[in-house]
């Protein structure tokens, strides 16, 4: 059953050669979206892993603006959980911790609400992609500063060529699919 999900979903990624820019060959998770039985195989085996991973430990699933708050709160729906968001900094009313993270053009910033955790809760970071690992590194930057815990970062697909879950150990990472 798990392998039919998977192949489902992964029909759905399509590729876009010289997308954003020359070279880089861009992974659209859009018709992922649009189809609700692969929506629903992703969630499915997204959630599947991280309750044989980590049963019931976990408080609390961390969507990463943008295309982590699609996945974030239906898995956190599927698991029985509240979901916290992880914005672009200036998009969150009231007291907000924020940090930076390097990006090949520049830098970019993200934030999170100061009350959005109590220190010791536990916490997975789902994301729909990691590339590079900056922004899910930030990400777990801003809940250590908050003393949460990450015990996990998940995302439907993974650029291995790019190296990015090495930018974020120790913090174990999980994804869907892989490609290079």
């Amino acid at each position: 059953m798990a392998d039919s999900e998977l192949q489902l979903v992964e029909r759905r990624i399509r590729s876009f050669p010289d997308f954003p820019t020359p070279g880089v060959l861009f992974r659209d998770i859009s018709p992922v979206l649009k189809d609700p039985a692969s929506f629903r195989a992703a969630i499915g085996l997204l959630a599947r892993h991280l309750k044989a991973t980590h049963g019931g430990r976990i408080d609390y699933i961390a969507g990463l603006d943008s295309r982590g708050f699609l996945f974030g709160p239906s898995l956190a729906q599927e698991l029985g959980l509240g979901c916290v968001l992880i914005r672009k900094r200036g998009k969150l009313p009231g007291p907000t911790l924020w940090a930076s993270y390097a990006l090949e053009y520049g830098k970019a910033e993200l934030e999170i609400q100061k009350d959005a955790l109590e220190p010791g809760q536990r916490v997975v970071v789902v994301d729909d992609l990691l590339a590079t690992g900056g922004t899910m590194h930030a990400a777990c930057e801003l809940l250590g500063r908050l003393q949460a815990e990450v015990l996990e970062c998940v995302s439907l697909v993974e650029l291995t060529s790019l190296k990015g879950r090495e930018k974020l150990a120790p913090v174990p990472f999980f994804s869907l699919l892989q490609y290079e």
